[in-house]
């Protein structure tokens, strides 16, 4: 079985279940998933924080598959909140995709490239050997 990445929470800082202070990961291929967002498979950007965190979500997953990899094969992920969108209210819908994973994250408010666009998800994964 090949090795995944593995969490590193150092004693002294606050161990959060949702993500982990530091990832190690095995030597071998590397993915790094470009930013995704709320747009579906036509292209059309859905409404709402939480159909929006959904389908980006859904959008990494499927790169992840396409890659041969899930979301346990992820070190890190780095998610854009358009100024104003509540990290707490992105996070309690991006759980019911993308489950209970663990990884190095960095959250960011930023003014979003595409109008309408309320969240954007990149990720850094180690790709199993195959």
């Amino acid at each position: 079985m090949p090795h995944l990445p593995t969490p590193v929470d150092p004693p002294q800082l606050y161990r959060s279940p949702a993500f982990a202070q530091g990832m190690i990961v095995p030597a071998g291929p590397t993915l790094f998933v470009g930013g995704q967002n709320g747009i579906d498979g036509t292209g059309v950007l859905l409404d709402g924080l939480e159909a929006q965190t959904a389908q980006a979500q859904s959008n990494v997953l499927a790169v992840l598959a396409e890659a041969g990899a899930g979301p346990e094969h992820v070190a890190k992920l780095t998610i854009y909140l358009a100024a104003g969108i509540d990290p707490t209210a992105a996070f309690a819908a991006s759980r019911a995709v993308w489950g209970d994973h663990r990884t190095a994250v960095s959250v960011l408010a930023v003014t979003p490239a595409r109008p309408g666009a309320l969240v954007e998800v990149e990720a850094i994964a180690a790709i199993p050997n195959r």
